[in-house]
């Protein structure tokens, strides 16, 4: 699923439910050790799922242990993220000399629950969403704006090492091409020779499920807009 949203140069492993005999290294082992059942389960499949793409690569099998505020560290000469939600795990992944970063959500298609959109969305945000409701009903938008968002955030940590927070980007939702652009009200990298002053994604809704993605290739940035 999420494939079909991603360039050919990203390679994706998914996996629609959990994998009974994903095997994990001792140290992946270490950092689950006192986890419960559910998130060992959930832990391993997304491992299983970031080796399957690595693999795709032709990058070994090798540990997956999260770094700083959790972000999976990549073998050398790899980029790549991470996602899980009910339901679903995926990773997607690529060699740096095509790619700089990548960032991957899945959500439930559904709505978010009471009084979280108040801490994702600024107003302008929220009467966006409002109007976007009306014209497409089928569409959770609150939880696609919360979807994109930590797409968004997937994206710039690796760039910066930095916390960036929910009121940090205004993301405006395309419906018509699927596509969304996050405009960051912060001070951005250098990327591609340029500032970066936004991201643009896309994302897709199917079978009960919403996915997000942003990729920057390597080339010439585009008014400091990356794709």
């Amino acid at each position: 699923m999420i494939g079909d949203i991603l360039p050919p140069e990203v390679a994706v492993e998914e996996a629609f439910g959990d994998l009974p005999h994903a095997m994990l290294f001792p140290a992946e082992e270490a950092v689950i050790a006192n986890a419960v059942d559910k998130r060992r389960m959930e832990f391993a499949t997304a491992r299983a799922c970031a080796r399957a793409a690595l693999a795709k690569l032709g990058v070994p099998a090798v540990p997956i242990v999260p770094g700083l505020r959790g972000a999976p560290q990549w073998p050398p000469g790899v980029v790549g993220s991470i996602t899980h939600c009910a339901g679903y795990r995926a990773s997607a992944v690529a060699r740096d000399r095509d790619v700089i970063t990548i960032g991957l959500d899945a959500e439930p298609h559904d709505e978010l629950p009471a009084g979280v959109l108040g801490a994702v969305a600024c107003r302008g945000e929220q009467a966006r969403l409002t109007a976007l409701g009306a014209t497409r009903p089928d569409v959770c938008w609150d939880r696609m704006l919360f979807c994109a968002k930590e797409a968004v955030y997937k994206a710039w940590f690796p760039l910066t090492r930095r916390w960036l927070n929910f009121e940090d980007a205004w993301v405006d939702i395309d419906p018509g091409n699927q596509t969304f652009t996050a405009r960051l009200l912060v001070d951005g990298p250098v990327v591609n020779g340029a500032v970066l002053t936004g991201f643009r994604g896309r994302w897709l809704v199917r079978d009960g499920l919403m996915v997000t993605t942003i990729v920057i290739p390597r080339g010439p940035a585009k008014n400091g807009v990356e794709h």
